[in-house]
């Protein structure tokens, strides 16, 4: 789904970053959106859910991250035993802001937030990927929303966030700008990704936007 500099999404990456604890204490925001206020194209927006992802859902990781098709555009491989599926969700216990999709809280994809560090940490890269059972739903769309509506009180010093999408990667592209990302140009030969080095979209979204 998108290719995004964590992404892993993409936006890929290790999760290798300490914070102090006041980027996470939340704060009031104005990007706050009622459930009513988040739609879905093919049904009710209350069945899809952002929360951490827990062992349990090692079977259900498994279905989506072993899918080519899925993994196309992130930076890890795809993933072919429940062993691989375990060890990749305990990672994910170090990761600053990587939550689960989940429909009727079955995990059906991600969306993750990386902060930059040290005097860059205003700025992270989001990604997300959604299992290809479910796409064309509109159920990516509404995660990111999610996401965007908590990532700015949750992560108080994120001014902004950022995605990077391979220009063939349509799909994504048209996630990010369904929830009101900025298009802001094209980064040649940017980003490594699967034995090659491609041109990117580069995508922002501001604390002081309007989510779409």
């Amino acid at each position: 789904m998108a290719s995004v500099k964590i992404i892993d999404l993409v936006l890929h990456g290790k999760s290798t970053h300490s914070y102090n604890p006041p980027l996470y204490m939340p704060t009031y925001s104005k990007l706050s959106l009622e459930p009513s206020q988040i739609s879905c194209n093919s049904m009710n927006s209350s069945r899809i859910s952002l929360r951490p992802f827990k062992l349990s859902d090692a079977n259900d990781f498994l279905k989506w991250a072993s899918d080519d098709k899925v993994t196309r555009y992130l930076r890890w491989n795809t993933i072919t035993s429940r062993e691989e599926a375990l060890t990749y969700i305990e990672k994910l216990a170090t990761h600053p802001w990587r939550q689960s999709i989940c429909l009727d809280d079955q995990s059906i994809g991600y969306v993750s937030v990386k902060p930059e560090q040290s005097d860059d940490m205003c700025r992270a890269h989001v990604s997300y990927v959604v299992s290809a059972e479910y796409w064309g739903q509109g159920i990516a769309t509404v995660a990111l929303r999610m996401a965007m509506c908590r990532v700015f009180r949750e992560l108080p010093c994120l001014v902004r966030i950022e995605a990077l999408v391979e220009v063939e990667n349509k799909g994504s592209q048209r996630v990010l700008e369904k929830v009101g990302f900025l298009k802001e140009g094209l980064l040649r030969k940017y980003g490594y990704c699967k034995g090659e080095i491609r041109d990117m979209f580069i995508y922002s979204f501001l604390s002081t936007d309007k989510i779409m």
